[in-house]
């Protein structure tokens, strides 16, 4: 397990991304072919699931939305915890909502839940038991950072701290510098780049929140955005068209490496970054 892996088993750190799209097998199909991923299968407690691997090292999961499902896709960020239900009960009690669970995935691989914060921003909660999270990071293929994009740090900002422990850094190395624009799909209010926080656990950046107005957020709303790390940005983005996908933000340079915005075949939005 790298030392990017075993940080994000802290109890606060982004352990774990999941996507639900409407066809699990074209999903597949998508990141197998961008990312290099195979797949087994997975907990089916929601229907089918799969886990997604590298060189046999689990990064990721994808599961099938049921047909009666209109929901949006998108990727969703999953929070450690120690304990997934004083987690959720905190959630609630700091202003967020928990709109599903926390309930056992099969096969004892972990509690989970799935929370918004007080601004709508969809999140997830897992206590790890056999299935801990992703084991393998900052490798090309794999996520590499979690950011928060919302309206104002200062409104949302202290929720996080409370709920699990952060110490919030605004003058520290955000996952991304340019990285809003990827937050932002691309349409980030310039006046709003210095609106940033980074989250620290015992020293430790381990995700940051994006500030970027109301304006930017009128399509998506606040949401958490997962980076992957890609080999060379602008061939993986050229790879994301040619396999039905959008480019959404043009590749761009920032002081943590080349970076793009892009979505997927069903329109689930992801940045990705060759870090320098």
């Amino acid at each position: 397990m790298t030392t990017e892996a075993a940080t994000r088993r802290m109890p606060g750190a982004p352990c774990w991304v999941s996507l639900l799209a409407h066809s699990l097998s074209a999903t597949q199909e998508f990141y197998g072919a961008l990312f290099g991923w195979e797949f087994r299968p997975g907990p089916q407690h929601f229907g089918p699931y799969a886990r997604a691997f590298l060189d046999g090292r689990e990064v990721a999961g994808v599961g099938e939305l049921a047909p009666d499902r209109d929901l949006p896709v998108a990727w969703t960020t999953y929070l450690a915890s120690d304990d997934a239900d004083v987690t959720a009960e905190r959630i609630r009690s700091c202003g967020g909502t928990v709109g599903v669970g926390p309930l056992d995935a099969d096969d004892d691989a972990g509690r989970m839940a799935i929370a918004s914060d007080p601004q709508g921003a969809v999140f997830g909660i897992w206590q790890g038991k056999s299935m801990m999270g992703t084991t393998v990071t900052g490798e090309p293929g794999t996520p590499v950072w979690n950011e928060l994009v919302t309206q104002e740090t200062a409104v949302v900002g202290p929720f996080y701290e409370h709920v699990f422990g952060y110490e919030a850094d605004p003058a520290g190395p955000a996952a991304a510098d340019a990285g809003g624009e990827a937050g932002g799909s691309g349409d980030a209010d310039t006046g709003r780049e210095a609106d940033r926080l980074t989250l620290l656990l015992k020293g430790r950046a381990v995700a940051g929140i994006h500030g970027v107005g109301t304006a930017a957020l009128r399509e998506r709303g606040p949401h958490w955005m997962t980076y992957f790390a890609v080999p060379n940005t602008d061939a993986a983005a050229r790879r994301v068209t040619g396999l039905g996908g959008h480019v959404l933000a043009p590749a761009h340079d920032s002081v943590h490496g080349r970076l793009a915005t892009v979505s997927d075949t069903e329109g689930a939005v992801f940045a990705i970054v060759e870090q320098d």
